[in-house]
């Protein structure tokens, strides 16, 4: 099997970290990966906020978790956005698991390609970080919360503007010890020759 292979099987979102810092090389080529993702038409229109300042990330953390306990949970719903709902509402929502690092991954209003394009940068951005020993995890709350006035508002003066949609964000960190790799079975691949 070759390395790259490997990397992609043995991948896993890590939602526990500790203190040892991402030295600013790691994060460097991390943010290179996404940042050389292939784009449709090669538009490159894809942008990085990266947050390493621990109060920024405090107080996005705390008006992620004040959004969702506003909510009510509703049949049908996707269980994830469920279980953020449950959580804030009990104080103990972190929606980026305390990483160190949290990079915000945008992308112009009304693209088409707005979403695709994010996927591969963010895709990119973890399998870097997994040859390079960091833990990440793809981070979805910021798109739920895409339209939400509070959040915006606080992202507006960190760079996304008006005329950008939340695509995604990356919670970056070193862990403690390497998560045990489960078996997966993989996604049904049909071969029509």
């Amino acid at each position: 099997m070759n390395q790259m292979l490997q990397t992609i099987m043995e991948r896993r979102s890590t939602r526990k970290y500790n203190e040892k810092p991402v030295s600013e090389e790691q994060l460097s080529d991390i943010v290179e990966a996404g940042r050389f993702a292939p784009t449709g038409g090669n538009s490159q229109t894809v942008h990085f906020v990266v947050i390493t300042n621990a109060e920024i990330r405090k107080e996005l953390r705390g008006l992620v978790k004040d959004a969702f306990a506003r909510m009510e949970l509703q049949e049908g719903q996707y269980a994830s956005i469920q279980n953020a709902i449950r959580l804030s509402k009990r104080g103990t929502y972190a929606f980026d698991y305390h990483a160190p690092i949290l990079i915000v991954v945008a992308n112009r209003k009304g693209y088409p390609n707005a979403m695709a394009d994010s996927a591969c940068a963010l895709q990119n951005m973890m399998l870097e970080a997994e040859s390079l020993g960091v833990g990440s995890c793809w981070i979805n709350q910021l798109h739920w919360l895409d339209e939400n006035p509070t959040i915006r508002e606080f992202l507006k003066p960190l760079g996304i503007s008006g005329e950008e949609t939340i695509c995604g964000a990356l919670a970056l960190g070193n862990y403690d010890e390497k998560q045990a790799v489960k078996p997966r079975t993989g996604m049904k691949a049909d071969y029509i020759r």
